[in-house]
């Protein structure tokens, strides 16, 4: 075996596996029906976006389920792309305009739609690059983006049939406007912070009844509102029907400062008499509360407004005033008049834009919807049968509450880059305004079917972005199959494969997400597979936690708290990078991260490492046969029989781990094997018999299976020492290992864990007394443990190797000799006989200290088994551990207080 160099070097060596990885083709899944298939759809990031942590942690998830189930042997597909993100893409093509000296308005659209085709040619593939970089494993041959014409089409005909089905409709409807980017927003969309605001108390004079007198002063009612810029679109005051203080005023009108308009007081059941004066104003054109209330009372609509958030000519003088502006000139105009009663602070909650984080403006427009209420049912059902399962199973009742009361989704777009609408209106037939004028088709039709008219034009407006990433599961795969749909460009013999490979690789196995789009997109993915494929998308839901910096915050970039993923990889590598953040991932947990945290991921690859070169190093190359071979025909040590059971046991665990989506524990637990059992012990004892066939054999076998298990976690660096041993194909398509069809010997896992045990202790005896290592030293055991006495001649024979005890007995004793330094372990008790070779006081310091804190720990075991709230409350199997756990404490403070006495 040829010597691999002194240092693991990543930069020098991940692009190179990489490399061999694509050329070979490793990544690619075809149909194949003597495997069962498994599938991963990648979330698609968005074409402006690059690599973060959050990015990551969702992205090497995945790529430890695609090789994990790829090496046992099933056809995995993880299926890459990108989403073409209308609003943020249009904001940054307009932002490159705007630094030229241009804008899109200029260009015109198709002009500007090029403009960004440009832009994603040259910028919109940065993160899949980066997404190379961390190792994952995509079909890349496959890769498909939501703008592709496959994709579009398979947009174009869920929008028809929708509409065909009566669930798409266009309607006047209080929507979520961003005035910067002139756009709709979903409810979803809006992200809700909490700001300090204020109260306006405006007055609003009660318009005097019939022959009232004029001299008498005006009647009032006191209004509070967060926006006094509204109230010059206000056609109502209402209050609660219940409320006592104003069933008089009911039926009489009110007088709009400023505006002087003359409207209704109502009554209704939204006011809440608490809220302010009880009073509220109804603004149906700036509300969705108010929006409401005007329907039920068919109150007017007057939007005072225009798209970029600057009054318009409903409002009067204040026309070509900014709302911010207006509502401070506005507070200014009604204090001077006396009409302002007071102005309070207020703390609530506000919606701001998810891409640019403007405030948004509750805006009367006309606007595409879906019906969503008859898509919820089935997906509803999906889940609520267990055929989809989410993981944590917390997810699932938010999930379903949000789908219980799901509302009308709103897909219309006010942008350019997008999937347009395949929508077209008739200016002879009242220019779109009725049903009749209004057009859906798949391509421009050349006349109006109503009125025979030529005069049509396409809806200005696109899809939501959403409305493509909804599909994702089943369009990449090729949905709807129509070679009408694609103008022929798709051949029988095409469509035909595009059916099989749906057929075998839909539905997916697993999604695996972050919690913030649970709403934008995996209930919509459920609503749409049931809907167009009759299948849900995804069996399995992983909902992973937040990436979040080291005090608990979230990592932002305006925060400034962000770790930048590729600075990481460059300086610590790709597989320091992925086993870091995953070993400290809990199944749906958040994760705090600080750049320290990486140091543990390369401190692990260099173990593994330094720890296969010392093993080839000293290989003699000769036929290896399997361990279970030798362990037919060759006699096994009992360390041999501890590591390949150990071994079987943490692969049995390493499984178990995955298929609970509890990564964490299958990263750590291949950890504790590797560094701690083979690196530290094995490898160890090994060294003293290294030139025997067997040794080698379970060295070997047992290094091979470790890169296996570890493969999924770490690819580089597990890949780059199985090219060093010139295996016969690349670890990545290996067969992950088997375990032995016999049972696992615990009996020799227990033995040789405690005969470790003893060995640790005695030498942290030796450094703990600062003996020497090369004096020997007696090693006395006193217990009563069956297996130490059966396992007496391998303890001698392990101690004397590796803590050089020059002579090791097992005893009943009750104390050790005096003075002898003493280690209290659950099942025995460790003398090493300190006649002329310790400071007695020293020792007896130790074990001082050692006794206060068992007696410490002691107390507060007790007080727990004393609250009886705990004994009431707490489940049986914690009730029970606790008080095993005093037991053991009990015990042990009664030997150290023994063993004391010895140093005496």
């Amino acid at each position: 075996m040829k010597e691999i160099s002194k240092t693991y070097n990543p930069a020098g060596i991940e692009r190179d596996i990489y490399r061999l990885w694509e050329e070979k083709g490793l990544f690619h899944a075809s149909l194949d029906h003597k495997k069962m298939p498994y599938t991963i759809m990648i979330p698609p990031p968005n074409i402006t976006g690059i690599l973060h942590m959050g990015h990551a942690l969702n992205n090497t998830i995945q790529d430890i389920l695609i090789r994990y189930h790829r090496m046992k042997g099933r056809q995995a597909l993880w299926m890459p792309g990108t989403d073409h993100a209308g609003i943020a893409t249009q904001n940054v093509v307009e932002r490159r305009l705007s630094s030229q000296g241009a804008n899109r308005h200029e260009l015109g659209r198709q002009a500007f739609i090029n403009e960004v085709w440009k832009w994603r040619q040259e910028y919109g593939n940065t993160i899949i690059s980066q997404l190379k970089r961390l190792g994952a494993s995509c079909d890349w041959s496959r890769q498909r983006f939501t703008m592709d014409e496959g994709l579009s089409e398979a947009v174009q005909e869920v929008f028809i049939r929708l509409y065909e089905k009566g669930l798409i409709y266009r309607g006047n409807y209080i929507i979520n406007w961003c005035p910067r980017c002139r756009t709709a927003l979903s409810d979803e969309e809006v992200e809700h912070e909490e700001i300090e605001g204020r109260l306006y108390y405006i007055k609003y004079q009660v318009k005097p009844e019939g022959s009232a007198c004029r001299a008498c002063e005006p009647d009032y009612l006191i209004v509070a509102t967060t926006r006094p810029e509204t109230m010059l679109g206000d056609t109502a005051l209402a209050v609660n029907p219940s409320d006592e203080r104003y069933k008089s005023l009911v039926g009489r009108r009110a007088i709009v400062p400023v505006a002087g308009r003359h409207i209704p007081i109502i009554a209704d059941d939204m006011v809440d008499p608490a809220f302010g004066t009880g009073v509220v104003k109804i603004t149906p054109a700036h509300d969705p509360n108010d929006f409401n209330a005007g329907k039920r009372h068919n109150l007017q609509e007057i939007n005072i407004m225009g798209p970029d958030g600057v009054l318009n000519e409903n409002a009067g003088i204040y026309k070509g005033v900014d709302r911010f502006m207006a509502r401070k000139q506005l507070a200014g105009f009604l204090e001077k008049e006396g009409l302002l009663d007071k102005v309070t602070p207020h703390r609530h909650a506000v919606g701001h834009c998810y891409r640019c984080h403007t405030i948004v403006e509750p805006y009367l427009s006309k606007q595409w919807f879906v019906k969503m209420k008859p898509l919820a049912g089935p997906a509803i059902e999906a889940v609520e049968s267990g055929n989809i399962k989410f993981y944590p199973a917390r997810w699932e009742k938010v999930y379903l509450d949000w789908m219980y009361n799901i509302r009308d989704w709103c897909i219309s777009r006010q942008i350019w880059w997008g999937h347009r609408m395949p929508v077209y209106y008739c200016r002879a037939c009242c220019c779109g305004d009725s049903s009749k004028g209004v057009i859906v088709s798949r391509v421009k039709p050349d006349k109006c079917p109503h009125c025979g008219g030529k005069d049509i034009s396409q809806d200005e407006d696109v899809l939501d972005t959403w409305f493509s990433s909804w599909l994702w599961p089943f369009s990449t795969l090729g949905w709807p199959f129509n070679v009408a749909v694609s103008g022929g460009k798709t051949s029988p013999g095409d469509m035909e494969k595009q059916k099989k490979e749906f057929a075998y690789f839909y539905p997916t196995s697993c999604l695996v997400t972050a919690q913030e789009i649970i709403f934008f997109w995996v209930a919509r993915m459920i609503m749409a597979g049931l809907e167009f494929c009759k299948k849900i998308p995804f069996r399995d839901v992983y909902i992973h936690g937040t990436v979040r910096d080291d005090t608990g915050t979230k990592m932002s970039k305006s925060l400034g708290n962000t770790i930048d993923p590729i600075e990481i990889i460059e300086q610590y590598g790709s597989d320091a990078l992925r086993f870091s953040i995953i070993s400290i991932t809990a199944a749906g947990q958040d994760v705090f991260l600080n750049k320290e945290r990486f140091e543990s991921g390369r401190s692990f690859a260099n173990k593994i490492w330094n720890a296969s070169r010392f093993i080839l190093m000293n290989f003699k190359p000769e036929p290896v046969c399997s361990l279970e071979d030798y362990f037919k025909n060759t006699g096994f040590s009992l360390a041999d029989k501890w590591i390949w059971n150990s071994f079987q046991k943490a692969v049995k665990a390493v499984e178990k781990a995955i298929g609970d989506y509890r990564f964490n524990d299958a990263a750590n637990i291949a950890y504790d094997f590797i560094w701690h059992k083979y690196c530290d012990w094995y490898v160890e004892i090994a060294k003293t018999s290294i030139d025997l066939p067997r040794t080698q054999a379970v060295l070997f076998n047992i290094l091979i299976n470790c890169l296996k298990i570890l493969h999924p976690f770490m690819p580089f660096v597990t890949e780059a020492l199985w090219q060093e041993m010139e295996m016969a194909e690349p670890l990545m398509v290996s067969e992950w290992p088997r375990i032995a069809g016999n049972e696992i010997d615990e009996g020799a896992i227990s033995r040789m864990d405690k005969i470790i045990s003893i060995i640790a202790a005695v030498r942290n005896i030796r450094a703990q007394m600062n003996i020497s290592f090369k004096q020997p030293i007696r090693v006395i055991v006193s217990t009563k443990d069956k297996d130490m006495f059966s396992s007496a001649d391998e303890l001698s024979v392990y101690a004397g190797k590796l803590a050089n005890a020059g002579q090791v007995r097992v005893d009943t004793l009750k104390t050790g000799p005096r003075p002898s330094a003493s280690s209290v372990l659950d099942f025995c008790d460790v003398f090493i006989p300190l006649e002329g070779i310790i400071d007695i006081e020293k020792e007896k310091a130790r074990l001082d200290k050692e006794l206060g804190e068992a007696e410490m720990f002691l107390s507060a075991v007790n007080k727990k088994l004393a609250n009886k709230s705990f004994i009431d409350r707490a489940p049986a199997g914690i009730v029970r551990d606790e008080k095993q756990k005093a037991l053991v404490l009990t015990d042990k403070i009664t030997r150290i207080k023994e063993n004391i006495k010895n140093l005496t």
